[in-house]
């Protein structure tokens, strides 16, 4: 079997943000919101990113199509540093790249209409005349389930799927090959939620399109993704094939987080695992493991020594001492 093409390969990502200055603006304390991240995507596939609130998946998302400019490291795009290029350089790829926003009414003006909204990469990015950006406009629309019709209206007269549609159409405008899908379902009614991680998994496989796709829902994420990454306070502590990391999950972490699935009938329930502690807090300067503090077999080499990832399986990575 050929190798899969990389698309976005992502090498010692770090982001930090200062948060105390001195009195002569120098940082004198940054939060970690990134700390040391690496990993692929390959082409055609869907990547999930899981982990609980402010673990750093949506500033990885974001710092991966430098919406935010990252402290170190390097993020290849189909082979191209996007690290140190300016923003002239960085054009082209931000036709190539797009991101679906968690709420889709903040990320839509309401000031403009569907139209408009829809145009404004196509106009920043393409040489179409208004006719050719209807016909494209309705014709998106349609594959996301609305109608032509709805290009007169304004966002606060739709639902909040229909505003994300909208949202999923004006990525789409400009032709993209990778999407960021930073928590698209999470402001969405539950019964809507299904409706548009299958319309995604649609239109990724009639344009060819591969995704970042963020959530919460772990059902979902096993649901939509190839592989699925777990994020805790920066870092990634396992990734996987997602049968293999929903079957087998190797860091107490992962199995804490995936005993919290709900299920229908209590009686096929696993046995839950409730973490003791807290976490600590991202501006503290942890050594060793993070999940040390929280961890049921921690150990002193845990304290001293920050786990690296390494394989246990064909392509299921992990970082915890227990697999030295």
């Amino acid at each position: 079997m050929a190798e899969k093409q990389v698309l976005v390969n992502v090498q010692n990502l770090k982001k930090y943000f200062p948060v105390k200055k001195n009195f002569f603006g120098r940082s004198t304390q940054m939060l970690k919101a990134v700390d040391d991240v690496s990993f692929q995507i390959h082409k055609g596939e869907t990547l999930g990113l899981v982990g609980e609130s402010g673990c750093g998946k949506s500033t990885t998302g974001r710092s991966i199509v430098r919406l935010y400019d990252y402290t170190s490291g390097h993020v290849f795009y189909d082979g191209h540093d996007l690290a140190d290029m300016k923003e002239k350089q960085l054009k082209p790829y931000r036709q190539r790249m797009q991101t679906i926003f968690q709420d889709p009414y903040s990320s839509l003006n309401p000031g403009m209409t569907v139209f408009e909204l829809i145009s404004e990469p196509m106009n920043i990015h393409g040489t179409y005349t208004e006719m050719q950006r209807r016909e494209i406009i309705a014709d998106l629309l349609e594959k996301v389930g609305l109608k032509k019709e709805h290009m007169s209206r304004y966002p606060h007269e739709f639902s909040g799927g229909q505003r994300q549609r909208i949202s999923i159409a004006r990525a789409l405008s400009v032709q993209p090959e990778f999407v960021v899908c930073d928590e698209p379902i999470s402001a969405l009614d539950v019964s809507v939620q299904a409706q548009v991680v299958n319309m995604l998994q649609d239109l990724q496989a009639e344009f060819g399109l591969t995704y970042l796709f963020i959530a919460h829902d772990l059902s979902m994420v096993r649901y939509i993704s190839n592989r699925i990454g777990v994020m805790y306070l920066g870092q990634i502590v396992e990734l996987a094939a997602s049968d293999e990391l929903y079957e087998h999950p190797s860091h107490p972490y992962t199995q804490a987080l995936l005993s919290s699935i709900l299920v229908a009938d209590p009686r096929s329930a696993t046995e839950r695992i409730v973490l003791q502690g807290d976490p600590p807090s991202p501006l503290a300067d942890v050594g060793g493991c993070k999940f040390r503090t929280r961890c049921p077999h921690a150990t002193e080499r845990c304290a001293l020594e920050s786990p690296r990832l390494k394989e246990i399986a064909p392509g299921h990575q992990v970082a915890c001492h227990l697999y030295d």
